[in-house]
């Protein structure tokens, strides 16, 4: 058995759909987070580390994988890579997680399930739950994970509208 955990994902909604919202809105990042520190996996991370296990799984056995970005921020720090790759200042707001989920999740359109796992996720990294790091993406890849300011240029229509 190989287990694979990644933290939370860069894709995830939370740094894309709902961030790119408030970023065009008025530059920020507005998120109940409070000063939590978190390290998100992009998607093609976690699948280079599932592809490399499953062309030869026998080293692997018994592994657990912990996957995260290069490093733990928090989202003041990750305000200011948003602003690194985007070339405009974004700055972080910390958002009560009540009048977060009434103004802006639930005003997402996502499905009752998918809200409340959200939900659940924002109220984790407040508490400061995805402090962590590891090397393990590179370790197993060969290749560093994505840092922030990788991962938001390629996306930067998106982001910026």
């Amino acid at each position: 058995m190989v287990y694979i955990r990644p933290t939370s994902f860069l894709d995830n909604p939370l740094f894309t759909t709902l961030a790119a919202q408030s970023i065009r809105g008025n530059g920020t990042i507005a998120l109940p987070f409070g000063t939590g520190r978190t390290s998100p996996v992009a998607v093609d991370d976690v699948a280079r580390v599932v592809a490399t296990v499953q062309r030869d799984p026998a080293p692997h056995i018994g592994h657990v994988y912990e996957l995260t970005g290069p490093r733990a921020v928090d989202m003041t720090e990750m305000a200011e890579e948003f602003s690194q790759a985007l070339g405009r200042p974004v700055s972080y707001v910390d958002v009560p997680l009540d009048r977060w989920r009434a103004e802006v999740l639930a005003k997402a359109g996502l499905p009752p399930h998918t809200e409340q796992h959200i939900a659940t996720m924002a109220r984790l990294h407040r508490e400061n739950r995805y402090d962590r790091a590891s090397d393990d993406v590179e370790r197993v890849t060969g290749l560093p994970a994505q840092t922030i300011e990788e991962f938001v240029p390629a996306r930067r229509d998106f982001y910026l509208g």
